[in-house]
């Protein structure tokens, strides 16, 4: 039996070692049944062994600190791979994003194009209705949690479709504007391809046309893949003025957004008030305290986390769970 304790403490610490920051299970560590055996046995073997250059740790706890802080590490060198690959490819990028966007522009009415023409910053009323229905401004326009929700909720997310497009088209502006290349296909290019892709693909559907599913399979990968990349952006934004916006690192993981329900939607709020954050900045409006990510969910407007940590800390929950301790459930 105590051999069998110990191959099962050092298989938990394999596990652990082999965990990536911000899955929501990578792990699963009993440390009941673990951390006495782990500690007695497999951590001394480990500080004997003379190839280990540093002091190793007496507790399962404070392993578990230095392999998350190597993981963060990890995340970091990936991170910079992806980053590499826009920066090594931006050119190509950038032509690419530049003729989708001036494609799918032609293919929309004049007098949608005219109404939603970018606009320099403070054109719009600060009125919650104007806010609503303000064309896209550069910089762009600050649009809190509780505006975006406010707006969502009673036009069944039909108003998100508008967010969503004027989001991406002061990104795209604020690229141009600024003299860099451009990593997103803007308003147009990254909207429209979804929306008639869905009025193609869903009635070719309904009549079992061929091709039908297709079509609106291809639209929804498209804007996942452009939500993706719309969370890279804000992280790059967000390191711009990260002493002002009191982060240490980007805020968001871009794959949460392929996660099911409800896990996309929290680091879609976080998106969005961050990105409505940095807005402020650069346009140098006064702080407003936006109750619904800073009070009501904190999470929104906590520093990043990950998906184990966001289970297993109730205080980033709710503003009714903020004093409660974390639980130990791995």
């Amino acid at each position: 039996m105590k051999k069998i304790g110990h191959m099962y403490s050092f298989l938990n610490v394999f596990w652990l070692l082999l965990s990536r920051p911000g899955n929501s299970f990578p792990v699963t560590v009993n440390t009941k049944r673990a951390t006495t055996a782990t500690t007695r046995t497999f951590l001394p073997a480990l500080q004997k062994h003379q190839s280990h250059q540093r002091i190793l740790p007496s507790s399962s706890k404070e392993l578990y600190s230095i392999l998350k802080q190597e993981s963060k590490e990890k995340e970091k060198k990936e991170t910079t791979i992806v980053d590499n690959f826009f920066r090594d490819n931006e050119d190509a990028i950038n032509n690419f994003c530049q003729g989708t966007n001036n494609f799918w522009k032609q293919l929309v009415i004049e007098p949608v194009r005219n109404y939603v023409e970018i606009q320099p910053a403070g054109t719009s009323r600060r009125d919650i209705v104007s806010k609503l229905i303000a064309p896209p401004e550069v910089p762009g326009i600050p649009r809190p949690v509780w505006l975006t929700i406010l707006g969502s909720v009673p036009t069944a997310l039909g108003w998100y479709g508008y967010y969503k497009f004027s989001v991406e088209e002061e990104l795209y502006q604020y690229e141009l504007l600024n003299d860099k290349k451009v990593s997103g296909c803007g308003g147009y290019g990254t909207l429209f391809p979804f929306v008639y892709g869905v009025i193609i693909g869903f009635p070719m559907q309904l009549l079992h046309i061929p091709g039908g599913g297709t079509v609106l399979n291809a639209a929804a990968l498209w804007i996942l893949l452009g939500q993706v990349n719309l969370y890279r952006r804000v992280n790059e934004l967000c390191l711009e003025a990260k002493q002002e916006l009191g982060l240490e690192e980007p805020p968001l993981y871009g794959w949460w957004a392929l996660l099911p329900p409800p896990l996309d939607v929290v680091v879609g709020l976080r998106q969005v008030h961050f990105l409505s954050e940095f807005w402020r900045i650069k346009r140098g409006d006064p702080y407003e305290k936006d109750i619904v990510a800073e009070t009501l969910f904190p999470f929104i407007s906590s520093e990043r986390f990950t998906l184990k940590e966001f289970v297993t800390q109730p205080s980033r929950w709710f503003w009714f769970t903020k004093d409660f301790k974390d639980l130990d459930l791995f």
